[in-house]
């Protein structure tokens, strides 16, 4: 599957008070998928790397599920895992202040991509990424991807540093230091001692 990086999207923030969030930039702390709708059931159309910046068009109420503008209609992230800048500060979208002025949208109808989640990825509040590990010997690639799991889908995002639940199981593969697991309809190879996302396999 080809990923399309999203550019950075250059978002100046207004002067006056009590503008909506939706015009302003957020910053992804770890490459986070974009994906088609709201949830970890719904396909990863692009990634933002960690660092760059994209226009948040609004969240919906009650959700960490966020919309950005991207050039062929919206994407979703989870937000969890980017700042905006609240009062000269850099805040995890999901601790943003009550009076933020948030633009609220619509939940997507999504009957198509029922919600079957099995548990929820567990998360410092707010995650604290780690460096993701040197890419994986091209022979852990082609394990993975022939010995194919049916993957579990979990409420939030597949990012490096999450940590996952004692339900998920952990795969090993032969000679190696980690385990692998398909989170969201992500490989993802996790340190076993720590349950902890070291490599988002895209």
């Amino acid at each position: 599957m080809k990923l399309i990086l999203f550019p950075a999207v250059a978002a100046a923030l207004a002067a006056m008070s009590g503008v909506a969030l939706a015009e302003t930039a957020v910053s992804a702390v770890a490459d986070l998928n974009v994906r088609a709708g709201p949830g970890p059931q719904y396909p990863v159309i692009g990634v933002l790397a960690a660092g760059q910046s994209a226009t948040l068009e609004g969240c919906i109420a009650n959700s960490k599920w966020c919309t950005i503008a991207e050039t062929n209609g919206r994407g979703w992230i989870y937000s969890d895992y980017v700042t905006a800048d609240f009062g000269g500060n850099a805040v995890v979208l999901t601790r943003r202040p009550a009076d933020a002025g948030i633009a609220i949208v619509e939940q997507p109808d999504n009957s198509d991509y029922p919600d079957n989640y099995t548990g929820a990825i567990i998360s410092a509040e707010p995650v604290e990424p780690v460096e993701p590990i040197a890419r994986p010997p091209a022979e852990v690639g082609t394990y993975i991807s022939t010995h194919r799991l049916d993957p579990v889908y979990l409420d939030g995002e597949v990012v490096t540093g999450a940590t996952l639940p004692d339900s998920v199981e952990l795969r090993e593969i032969p000679d190696y230091n980690y385990r692998y697991v398909y989170v969201n309809n992500q490989p993802a190879l996790v340190d076993p001692g720590t349950r902890r996302i070291v490599y988002v396999v895209r």
